[in-house]
């Protein structure tokens, strides 16, 4: 459990649920953006929840620290987080920072990566994985 500390609430904590998996062939990085991703989306951590340093995650992970700042850019460029010198980084309300514009393609690519990596190391054949992905677009598209 990683520990985040949220300023609005008076400085109270809540646990955040982060593990990396260092032999899933799945870059360490995207492990963690993907995991904040998820935790934002199902309100496990809400708008204005302050998020550990990178130094503080990376101890408590056992990385690099780089490795979490890389995550941490990428979900600011995504719109999911808000990173402030001196302050710390803080989650956006997603509905605020969603914009009308199409979304870079590389977070798509990104995405599609991740999920085919995890997807892999389960031991599913390329074929298998794109089939799975052909049927899950087709059926968006009836």
């Amino acid at each position: 459990m990683i520990q985040s500390y949220d300023d609005t609430s008076g400085g109270q904590k809540s646990s955040l649920d982060i593990e990396v998996e260092f032999q899933s062939g799945i870059p360490l990085y995207e492990q963690i953006a993907h995991q904040l991703r998820i935790l934002i989306e199902k309100g496990a951590l809400s708008p204005a929840d302050q998020l550990p340093t990178t130094r503080q995650l990376a101890v408590q992970l056992g990385i690099n620290f780089n490795t979490v700042a890389r995550a941490y850019r990428l979900l600011d460029r995504e719109g999911l987080l808000s990173t402030q010198p001196g302050r710390g980084t803080y989650v956006l309300d997603p509905q605020e920072s969603a914009s009308p514009e199409k979304a870079d393609p590389a977070q798509i690519e990104e995405l599609a990566r991740y999920y085919i990596s995890k997807a892999a190391c389960q031991g599913f054949s390329p074929a298998e994985i794109k089939d799975c992905f052909e049927k899950i677009v087709n059926l968006e598209n009836d």
